[in-house]
């Protein structure tokens, strides 16, 4: 059994799996990774980052959408 860790995203708590990686949690979420930027404890990730970036519980997400438009 898989454990689960407590996040904040965008203000909202979530249980997600344990060691979950910047790029995994943004899958787990089902976000397109292109179309966000995230910051992590007020610090933003670099997507060069994401693969090895770990979240860990309580740690404070922010992840924005890019929208498209003219």
């Amino acid at each position: 059994m898989r454990r689960s860790i407590q996040l904040t995203i965008n203000g909202e708590p979530h249980e997600v799996p344990a060691d979950l990686t910047i790029d995994a949690l943004v899958a787990h979420l089902g976000l397109i990774a292109v179309r966000v930027a995230v910051e992590q404890n007020r610090r933003v990730v670099r997507r060069a980052e994401w693969m090895a970036q770990t979240v860990a519980a309580g740690d404070q997400i922010e992840i924005v959408h890019f929208m498209g438009g003219g």
